[in-house]
């Protein structure tokens, strides 16, 4: 249910490039856990991801940024405005309470990492180690277990997936990791997750394969590898150092392999967005299928 009450405060953030934006950041109750990210290197102003974006597929930013570390363009500009919206119910925790079934093609360590608290998971296969495609599925915890929803087509990075991410390897982090925050170029769809709208997210030039990225930004979700959860997608804070990455993304699908982000389907990414509730505390596990077999 909406609040009907919002707070409003200032955080000055960095401008990279000397740009200089008004950003519109909404930003409701959020839990920690994440740690991961991944960047790219774009001509123009940039957003994030390892290279790219996110997990990249956003693998963008600008020359001025290491590849690896999407959030580089921003930590996001002075006159930051940041507003508490409308907050959601967690009305259906309490149904959910029994012991959910399986996960598919999780094994036990991999579910041990998923919070007891999480309701909704967002679950990345990877066709193999070495590959950039993988498939996507949106799993909701009920009184009846995790029920899927559909399956989703979806690039990861160009070398596939480790264990050990660090910027510009061109690999995907294998993990489990929350959900927090969104943003992009484009107004918010609908999403009840704080969403950044700004210019910051905005790419340009070709990807990995020369495939153009114009528009890979437009929709993002954050996935709270090595950021601080709370923030932009754009923020540029690395808890575990730079060389470990960041700005691993969901984001837009640009027809090519990402610089570690994970890219779906304008459409998909849309349809996420507005599925996503911050009061079901939701998490994305990633990884090629094997590895997630754990």
């Amino acid at each position: 249910m909406a609040s009907s009450t919002s707070r409003v405060f200032r955080q000055p953030l960095r401008a990279p490039l000397g740009n200089r934006h008004t950003t519109t950041f909404i930003a409701p109750g959020l839990n920690r856990l994440g740690i991961p990210a991944a960047v790219l290197t774009l001509s123009v102003t940039l957003a994030g991801c390892e290279a790219m974006g996110t997990g990249t597929t956003s693998d963008a930013r600008s020359a001025a940024v290491p590849a690896g570390d999407a959030s580089a363009a921003a930590s996001a500009p002075a006159g930051t405005t940041r507003t508490m919206p409308r907050q959601t119910s967690a009305g259906n925790e309490a149904s959910a309470a029994s012991a959910p079934s399986q996960l598919s093609g999780l094994g036990p360590r991999t579910l041990a990492e998923i919070p007891e608290n999480a309701r909704q998971v967002v679950l990345v296969t990877g066709e193999d180690k070495n590959s950039s495609t993988s498939q996507v599925v949106l799993y909701q915890r009920t009184s009846a277990g995790w029920e899927p929803g559909a399956t989703w087509p979806a690039r990861n990075a160009l070398k596939g997936w480790t264990d050990d991410h660090h910027a510009g390897d061109l690999h995907s982090p294998i993990g489990v990791f929350t959900l927090t925050d969104a943003g992009g170029l484009l107004a918010d769809p609908g999403t009840k997750l704080p969403y950044d709208q700004s210019q910051g997210f905005t790419i340009g030039g070709p990807g990995l394969e020369g495939e153009p990225l114009g528009g890979s930004f437009d929709y993002v979700i954050a996935i709270n590898y090595n950021r601080e959860p709370g923030t932009s997608p754009l923020d540029w804070t690395r808890p575990l150092r730079n060389t470990k990455g960041g700005g691993i993304w969901l984001h837009v699908d640009h027809d090519g392999p990402t610089h570690g982000c994970v890219s779906l389907t304008r459409e998909h990414m849309k349809e996420l967005l507005r599925t996503l509730d911050p009061g079901r505390h939701p998490v994305i596990v990633m990884g090629d299928a094997d590895s997630l077999t754990r």
